[in-house]
């Protein structure tokens, strides 16, 4: 089982995933089919060459998600628009015309308002008219291709503009639910107070009077010389009023302690992350979910909390990805995505030695260190 919460929208599907790949599969055929075509502009060499750029610009799109930082895949996406125009200018009866058009609508998609979107668009509109004018010599052509990539990529706009009201409306969805949620712990946390004050003042303390009064009875029945089994009835009874304190002790302990975090609640320091921050934020659970101990579930909630408060002090902003892996091992991994290698390592701090003291604790272990694009943190724990 595999389930994943976050603020982003995802186009991991097998229609989505498909969908990307049309402008690969039409360069294909546009390059097989312009082996023989009579009107081509130039060697084929110079095809396979801009057909090899299409077809890696469009493969480098595959890890793309929207809202997140395209990273080298934004570079890819340009070297795809201009290759692919420059292609249709090569093999003008292909069906090339459709990159710049599927470039443009892309780049509005994905790179939400980033300059480089700006660039594709750009180069996406003299892609669909230069090369167009070129073979016709057709002004009006020109422009009405122009126009075209403009109307889709405004209506692409649009589309993102709809999508970014219905995730606010989410996050105010969400925010009010947590609201509601908090109030409604914060009611519970109070009635436990309440009825552990209630079972302190009265039980307990009634408990505690009779353990007493039933010493002194044992006591004057010894000293006046009753009979051993009146006497074992006093000490048994003083034994039961003895264990009914240490029980209510412990059930006065057990309300007024914090109720142990569980998966909902590390989910919820991600959704909290993502909407102080506004940066993308994930939160992934994979394998079959089981119930954990509590001393577990604790030390995964303050090594997450404790992660979040780090990122949001030395990468604030950066996107966050946390995975919780059910395993042999439960393992939990927090990476802030920076699409940098931090310049130098922070310096081990006493939250990152708070953290590995946890892991200690219940026998797990916490690695946590620079990677490629940012920083990990990786806690795994035998559950």
């Amino acid at each position: 089982m595999s389930w994943t919460l976050s603020g982003q929208v995802r186009d991991s599907s097998v229609p989505g995933l498909l969908l990307r790949a049309v402008p690969g599969v039409i360069t294909i055929i546009s390059v097989v089919v312009g082996a023989h075509s009579d009107d081509r502009r130039a060697p084929y060499w110079v095809v396979l060459v801009l057909g090899a750029v299409v077809v890696l610009g469009n493969l480098s799109l595959f890890p793309l998600r929207y809202g997140e930082p395209p990273g080298a895949a934004g570079y890819g996406m340009l070297a795809f628009t201009v290759a692919g125009s420059a292609l249709w200018y090569v093999l003008p009866s292909s069906a090339m015309l459709v990159i710049p058009f599927w470039a443009s609508r892309a780049a509005v998609r994905y790179f939400r308002a980033k300059p480089l979107e700006w660039v594709i668009v750009g180069a996406s509109i003299v892609g669909a008219s230069v090369p167009l004018y070129l073979t016709t010599h057709s002004l009006p052509g020109s422009f009405g291709a122009a126009f075209g990539v403009i109307a889709l990529t405004l209506a692409a706009i649009n589309r993102r503009s709809r999508e970014q009201r219905l995730e606010e409306l989410e996050v105010s969805l969400a925010r009010k639910q947590a609201a509601i949620e908090e109030h409604g712990r914060a009611a519970a946390l109070a009635e436990r107070a309440r009825i552990a004050r209630d079972v302190h003042d009265v039980l307990a303390h009634s408990l505690a009077g009779l353990s007493l009064s039933l010493q002194g009875a044992r006591l004057m029945l010894v000293r006046d010389g009753a009979s051993p089994e009146a006497i074992e009835q006093v000490t048994r009874a003083q034994g039961l009023a003895a264990e009914g304190l240490a029980e209510a002790r412990r059930a006065v302990a057990a309300l007024r302690e914090d109720a142990v975090p569980d998966v909902r609640a590390l989910a919820d320091l991600v959704t909290a992350y993502r909407l102080e921050s506004g940066a993308a934020a994930v939160f992934e659970v994979d394998g079959a979910e089981r119930e954990l101990p509590a001393e577990v579930l604790s030390t995964l909630y303050r090594t997450l909390q404790e992660s979040l408060a780090n990122i949001r002090k030395h990468a604030p902003g950066a996107p966050v990805r946390v995975r919780l892996s059910y395993g042999p091992v439960v393992e939990l991994t927090v990476d802030d995505e920076q699409d940098k290698r931090p310049e130098r390592a922070a310096p081990g701090g006493y939250g990152l030695l708070g953290m590995r003291e946890r892991a200690d604790l219940v026998g797990g272990s916490l690695e946590a260190g620079p990677t490629s694009t940012g920083w990990r943190v990786e806690l795994k724990v035998p559950a």
